[in-house]
């Protein structure tokens, strides 16, 4: 996607070229998988997938597993994983929810109050929201199915020290332990990459574009689906209507403004 003289956008959809007064990227917040560069020098022989490609435990050899990263994902499968072999956590967990989510009938009013506080206080209109954005938006959501009690139950053996280097071709934590294993699994999140769109868009210093609500500096480009957009719910059904409907006022009032009428709009999802 490409910024014309007049304002405009073009859209480069295969052979087709699409022109807007104003875009949506809705491209999503989890689209290229973050694999540390150690991963290159682990012993051949270590079965490695990242969560995108993990679906049950038969893809992986016999023996131990590491799972990489204490987040949704990495707990998930740590826990599954556990009823099988030995399986190691690496990864220190942003906090966890106080309630069980899972148990309807003894945390709705728990539920409730979490949802109170995901919707209207862990916001970027609070302080306590714009302190909490970039450690979520780096991959530390706090446990939310599985808690460190249920990880603890399952007989998952969990190190705080993240996995840093690799001796012997095998993973070494930053504490130095080095981990002998048959499988790692890599739970340890996305990048983001806007490289498509030109001139490039500003971008903090995890990849996730400059914003505010979806807003961005450059007129009549907007973003969806950024992780904590504005909310905690942001990358969640109960949040992204309210992102949705703020987007859609201001190119509606873009485009009530007589900046390019009729203010045609583009979706790359």
């Amino acid at each position: 996607m490409s910024l014309a003289e007049d304002g405009s956008f073009e859209i480069a959809a295969g052979s087709r070229r699409i022109r807007a007064d104003q875009v949506i990227v809705a491209t999503g917040a989890f689209r290229e998988p973050r694999v540390p560069a150690i991963a290159d020098s682990l012993d051949a022989s270590i079965r490695q997938l990242h969560s995108t490609e993990y679906r049950n435990p038969s893809q992986l050899r016999d023996g131990p597993v590491l799972v990489v990263g204490l987040s949704h994902s990495g707990a998930d499968i740590a826990v599954e994983l556990s009823q099988t072999r030995p399986t190691y956590l690496s990864g220190t967990a942003a906090g966890q929810f106080p309630i069980n989510v899972t148990d309807t009938k003894r945390s709705l009013v728990g539920w409730l109050v979490v949802r109170f506080l995901a919707t209207r206080v862990f916001t970027l209109g609070t302080p306590i929201g714009r302190r909490m954005a970039p450690h979520i938006r780096k991959g530390g959501a706090p446990l939310l199915r599985v808690r460190s009690g249920d990880l603890q139950a399952a007989g998952v053996i969990r190190y705080d020290a993240r996995a840093t280097g690799v001796a012997d071709g095998k993973p070494m934590l930053a504490d130095g332990r080095v981990l002998d294993v048959a499988n790692v699994l890599w739970c340890t999140g996305f990048w983001s990459d806007y490289s498509w769109i030109r001139p490039p868009i500003k971008v903090d210093e995890d990849g996730w574009p400059v914003q505010y609500r979806g807003v961005t500096d450059v007129p009549g480009l907007y973003f969806m689906g950024v992780l904590f957009q504005y909310s905690f719910t942001s990358m969640l059904i109960r949040g992204v209507g309210r992102d949705a409907e703020y987007v859609a006022d201001r190119i509606a009032e873009r485009a009530a403004g007589g900046a390019r009428v009729p203010g045609a709009v583009a979706v790359s999802a």
